[in-house]
């Protein structure tokens, strides 16, 4: 468990095939490639201990997810979203440059981002307080691909199928949906839904966290 010294807005992601970094992204403009090393076992705890092997600032406001790509084996490429609105891709080899690959039109924060787990070339975002998410094409910088807005609350969650490039689920306040080409099923929980997840091993299972439960 890390412990750090000023309060950070973050997620993390853990590289697909390199299991020995991690990367953050903060409120103070910054991502974080953490590497780790795993000490000693107390009981059923692993402590772990990190360094920070790369920082930089990937944003010039609050920067608020952070995704790997699997292109290359899952080490170098990631991309990062935050409040000024944009969607920016790095590779860790040539961290001077960014490339831009979307910008809301209406300059809102993105909140959430989830890159494609087999076809790296897509990744989805999803704006604060919108009904829908985008769809991108790393080919094709700036322009959506697709435009997934069923939903008639906001989007607090998105997931990617680990089995298949072409499914995607999505979570509102309090529906679940999941989409091919189309909607294809629905999930209405009991209360707010604020966050979801596609089990990788398990691919018949997800599971989402709404109100105080999950």
């Amino acid at each position: 468990m890390y412990r750090f010294v000023f309060p950070w807005f973050c997620y993390s992601n853990f590289f697909s095939y390199c299991m020995t970094c991690a990367g953050t992204s903060s409120i103070d403009t910054t991502c974080t490639i953490w590497g780790l090393e795993t000490g000693q076992v107390l009981g059923r705890v692993n402590l772990v201990t990190g360094h920070v092997k790369t920082q930089l600032i990937a944003h010039d406001k609050e920067v608020y997810d952070i995704s790997f790509s699997r292109a290359g084996g899952g080490r170098d490429t990631f991309a990062s979203v935050g409040a000024n609105g944009s969607v920016r891709m790095f590779d860790l080899r040539h961290l001077k440059h960014s490339t831009i690959i979307y910008d809301d039109p209406q300059h809102h924060p993105l909140l959430r981002l989830c890159w494609n787990k087999q076809d790296p070339n897509y990744l989805a975002t999803m704006a604060m307080d919108s009904l829908e998410v985008v769809i991108l094409d790393v080919r094709v910088p700036c322009t959506p691909v697709a435009r997934l807005n069923n939903h008639r609350a906001c989007v607090n969650g998105i997931a990617w199928a680990p089995h298949s490039s072409c499914h995607i689920c999505t979570a509102g306040r309090h529906f679940l949906q999941f989409f091919s080409d189309d909607p294809i099923l629905a999930y209405t929980a009991e209360g707010q839904i604020n966050n979801v997840q596609w089990a990788s091993t398990q691919p018949d299972w997800i599971a989402i966290c709404y109100n105080k439960f999950y």
